[in-house]
């Protein structure tokens, strides 16, 4: 059941599921979400679910603002709070300390949890009526609102091709960042970040004041996190990257056999295939397409996608994250 984000009764409609225990699809500036009470062990239980998702494998919980962060987190370090200041609302998602008598289910079990403030309106207007509904809900857990390791939603559409009609959906038109947000963990005295997004790790490291730590810099485990398994966003064909060079040999190679294969890349190519989309020059352009046309290269029924590999500079970094871990599967 799709309804408009933008009116007022829908909003409150999906607060009540919400506080009622029950799943609401929801936008936010990244991609769709599948909501449910972050405090509600059965309604987080739900999404794992409905999504095939491991019950260990931590969800993102969503909350209206920062001091809606302290409900669920033990501790706000120093260097979470700049980055709050600096990125909320936004695409980054802060690993803290969890209170230990909230959100274990959310967190897959871990005495961490991931929060995140989202800029979109109608995710905000969800966020703050749910404070308002009876019970009260301080936070929604939101894992992207696909089947577990597939492609991500960024239309209210794709969420309703993957889920019962049943489903709440408040439809808020196409996510305009397109990837998942940044994710930093903050529970272990420095910043380390354990997925890029479209947010630069120069641009975090400027938020906060130190340098950022990439996982295999940190002794110890990191926690787990949102989207950091080796195989995920992967559409049902097999995706592979090539530089353009490779590209245009293995066209030329197949010639009119290549008309079963999708092609996605920035450098001009020769022949080959009706399935062939440019990739834009610009890495947030980029970002903000590239899971609605893996999506789409999926319902033309292709059995291979091709997909030029991005340049190994720190803007495309979110874009190669996700196009890596599409290929892996």
């Amino acid at each position: 059941m799709i309804l408009d984000g933008q009116d007022p009764g829908a909003i409150t409609q999906a607060a009540q599921v919400l506080a009622a225990g029950g799943l609401v699809a929801f936008p936010t500036e990244t991609v769709y979400g599948l909501g449910a009470n972050a405090s509600d062990e059965q309604a987080v239980a739900g999404i794992f679910a409905a999504k095939g998702r491991p019950s260990d494998h931590p969800l993102i919980v969503h909350v209206a603002d920062a001091a809606a962060a302290e409900h669920f987190a033990a501790q706000v370090p120093p260097v979470a709070r700049r980055l709050m200041q600096a990125f909320w609302p936004g695409p980054l998602t802060l690993i803290l300390p969890r209170r230990p008598e909230v959100g274990a289910a959310a967190a897959g079990g871990q005495d961490s949890i991931g929060l995140r403030c989202p800029a979109h309106p109608v995710a905000h207007a969800l966020l703050l009526a749910c404070t308002r509904a009876s019970p009260p809900v301080h936070g929604v857990a939101g894992p992207s609102a696909n089947r577990f390791g597939r492609v991500s939603p960024t239309t209210a559409q794709h969420v309703a091709s993957e889920f019962s009609p049943e489903l709440l959906v408040l439809d808020g038109g196409a996510t305009p960042v397109g990837i998942e947000s940044a994710i930093v963990d903050c529970t272990r005295g420095l910043p380390v970040l354990l997925r890029p997004g479209t947010l630069t790790r120069e641009q975090i490291e400027a938020a906060c004041g130190e340098r950022v730590r990439l996982p295999e810099e940190v002794p110890g485990a990191a926690p787990r996190a949102s989207g950091t398994l080796e195989s995920h966003y992967a559409p049902d064909a097999k995706v592979r990257l090539m530089d353009g060079r490779s590209l245009q040999t293995a066209l030329n190679l197949l010639g009119p056999d290549a008309k079963a294969i999708a092609v996605y890349a920035r450098t001009a190519l020769r022949g080959g295939t009706a399935h062939m989309r440019r990739m834009p020059d610009d890495p947030a352009e980029t970002a903000r397409q590239l899971f609605a046309v893996l999506r789409d290269f999926d319902a033309a029924g292709v059995k291979l996608i091709w997909v030029e590999a991005p340049p190994d500079t720190p803007e495309w970094a979110g874009v190669r994250d996700r196009l890596q871990r599409a290929a892996a599967g």
